[in-house]
């Protein structure tokens, strides 16, 4: 858990097939940066496109995604880069599958609400979520 102006908050760093099934996820503390996370997420695994929000845009990241995983960034670029890229906005209408995995992960209440306050503890509790929802 991290503190951020919120109090005490945590993000989950979540990569997911086009399915919207879990494959991998992170648990980092509420005030750190997106962009931090996504390499050590992607190391490893392939894909033809990745699709991220504004929080993910780096030139970091966008040349790891185009060197080792030779795949097509779809992550649109923040308003103040210097270089606005181009990205494929119909893809990147398919970003709501990962959204649509975050809300179905928000259906577990003690997720929800962060019962668990152990990092270790709360991502036990979130891999048993994801294999539910990979069950079901």
């Amino acid at each position: 858990m991290g503190r951020s102006r919120g109090g005490l908050t945590t993000k989950i760093h979540l990569l997911c097939d086009s399915l919207g099934l879990p494959l991998k996820f992170i648990v980092a503390a509420g005030q750190s940066s997106d962009f931090t996370y996504a390499v050590p997420l992607l190391e490893g695994e392939k894909a033809s496109y990745v699709i991220a929000d504004k929080g993910y845009d780096s030139q970091e990241i966008v040349n790891f995604i185009e060197e080792q995983l030779n795949a097509t960034p779809v992550i649109p670029p923040k308003s103040n880069r210097k270089l606005q890229r181009q990205y494929d906005k119909i893809i990147y209408k398919e970003r709501n599958v990962i959204e649509r995995l975050f809300g179905r992960l928000k259906q577990f209440r003690k997720l929800a609400t962060r019962f668990e306050k152990i990092k270790r503890n709360f991502e036990s509790l979130l891999s048993v979520a994801c294999a539910w929802i990979w069950l079901n």
